[in-house]
């Protein structure tokens, strides 16, 4: 991709986050984006047809560049979430009233469904990875995307408690989802 093209899609990407932790999302226009990106509305719809893709483009690197580092494990799962997937869950909290509303009752469809894929897939390749047993018979996809709904639902939950608990607590509930109950004997 063109290094300009990538360069405005970013900064509207950034400019979007940077809003919408500042305003509710539903009270920021493609003006406010445009203006924050230091482009024109006409730039905005040469890169993006609505806001909800340029959500779920932002979103989407975000979320990857906060999850780069969140290891691969061979052999036994650590008891306690590793501190690199914690450092990943501070993104959702970083963003938490975003996060809250993409992925509540009246959130992005296209940028939950993202998230969700992409949580899917990684559960399905840990599984793989994991040579565990324990889901013979069940397709790798089915067990994907219930791990996936699991945690998204953590997630959802941790970020709409009021007070809402520290980072390390959610990931240690994120992260006994993920293990299973068993595996912690």
């Amino acid at each position: 991709m063109d290094t300009r093209v990538e360069r405005t899609r970013s900064s509207l990407q950034q400019a979007l986050l940077e809003l919408a932790r500042e305003n509710s999302l539903d009270d920021i226009t493609i003006g406010d984006i445009a203006i924050r990106a230091g482009v024109n509305r006409s730039s905005f719809y040469q890169h993006y047809s609505d806001k909800e893709t340029l959500l779920a483009d932002a979103l989407d690197a975000a979320e990857l560049e906060a999850g780069a580092r969140v290891p691969t494990f061979n052999g036994a799962l650590p008891v306690h979430a590793p501190a690199d997937f914690v450092a990943y869950l501070a993104h959702f909290e970083t963003n938490a009233e975003l996060y809250r509303i993409v992925l509540g009752e009246r959130g992005s469809s296209v940028a939950s469904a993202r998230l969700r894929a992409r949580f899917a897939s990684a559960a399905s390749a840990g599984v793989l990875e994991s040579r565990s047993t324990a889901f013979e018979g069940v397709p790798l996809d089915v067990v994907g995307a219930g791990i996936a709904g699991s945690v998204l639902a953590v997630i959802e939950t941790w970020l709409s408690r009021e007070p809402r608990p520290s980072v390390e607590t959610a990931a240690e509930w994120v992260w006994r989802v993920l293990v299973g109950p068993g595996q912690l004997d």
